[in-house]
């Protein structure tokens, strides 16, 4: 019987966090709300550190190693997000970090994860399963791996955003929140259910990659080939077990964003908000604005789960939208 991780596990992990991860601010802003006409607070994780929320989960999974594992090392693999994530926690905690990462990963966070002094391997994320790859190196090499989404605690640590958010804004009627493998939408849900039981709870994921939502209506995990979107950090083929048991259990619905929507809500955050915001991190507001769902007169949290985009990329997507940005 799998033991999935409970809101005292993400009580935990915010302790662990304290004076580690950014508090990050929530924000608001009267367009948004006037083309809603809802009360919106953003949940502003693209300025956690290295970018995205991913920080909270690697951190409080690398807090909790042996010395032993400390000194063999630690394996991940990820697009860019826990690469970046699992490489700074591991250079704070002294810890060695190999990441895994495929050939076409966002080159900034390439760069990034070299930065914070983790060796980077490449594979090709179309052709090399990543999951096998990463778990031959870590018998060869002896070092752990934290995966990027399916660990309970990788999932406590991403529920620490959420106890942020309802310490700062009370209780809401509906939070958005971005569906890659899970982690983050799992631990929302823990912090959701502890702390605001009557919010209505949805995961968002790109159009292209919709395999939560089809697992939540068959019940069982839906495998799917890699999608084909610009929201990166949401590339991933199925739901994981620790994920999908908590999804299943505590989300309301699963909806998705088409990669055009996800451009226009990144045009929408640079001119209104003055805020870079990656396609991954601009589901839950995609969502808000597309999805139709039920949000007038109610108070809506967004999850803005990530910043890191190369700079060029962003400039063209941006520079692509058409229309007024609200």
């Amino acid at each position: 019987m799998l033991q999935l991780p409970t809101y005292d596990d993400v009580a935990a992990a915010a302790r662990r966090l304290q004076g580690h991860a950014h508090r990050t601010p929530v924000l608001r802003s009267a367009t948004a709300d006037r083309m809603l006409n809802a009360e919106v607070f953003f949940k502003c994780e693209n300025l956690q550190r290295m970018g995205a929320f991913k920080f909270r989960g690697a951190y409080n999974a690398l807090s909790q190693f042996t010395p032993a594992q400390r000194k063999a090392g630690v394996i991940a693999f990820s697009s860019g997000n826990h690469a970046q994530a699992i490489a700074l926690s591991a250079r704070l905690l002294g810890i060695p970090a190999t990441i895994l990462m495929p050939l076409d990963a966002p080159q900034a966070k390439m760069d990034a994860t070299r930065g914070y002094g983790a060796e980077v391997i490449t594979f090709d994320r179309y052709q090399q399963d990543r999951e096998q790859l990463s778990a031959r190196l870590a018998t060869e090499r002896g070092l752990t791996l934290i995966p990027p989404y399916d660990h309970p605690h990788v999932i406590a640590g991403q529920g620490t955003a959420a106890c942020e958010l309802f310490e700062e804004t009370g209780p809401l009627d509906v939070l958005l929140v971005p569906l890659g493998g899970g982690g983050l939408l799992s631990g929302t849900a823990l912090a959701t259910r502890a702390l605001a039981p009557k919010c209505k709870l949805y995961g968002v994921e790109p159009e292209a990659g919709d395999d939560g939502r089809q697992s939540l209506r068959k019940g069982e995990i839906v495998d799917i080939p890699t999608p084909q979107t610009l929201a990166d950090g949401a590339q991933t083929q199925h739901l994981g077990q620790f994920t999908f048991g908590v999804i299943r259990r505590d989300v309301d619905d699963i909806v998705t964003a088409s990669d055009a929507q996800l451009v226009e809500a990144m045009r929408f955050f640079a001119e209104r908000m003055k805020m870079v915001v990656e396609p991954t991190g601009c589901l839950g507001f995609a969502a808000a604005c597309h999805a139709g769902l039920p949000l007038r007169g109610l108070r809506v949290g967004v999850i803005v789960s990530g910043g890191n985009v190369d700079l060029a990329r962003y400039a063209q997507l941006i520079g692509s939208a058409v229309g007024p940005a609200g």
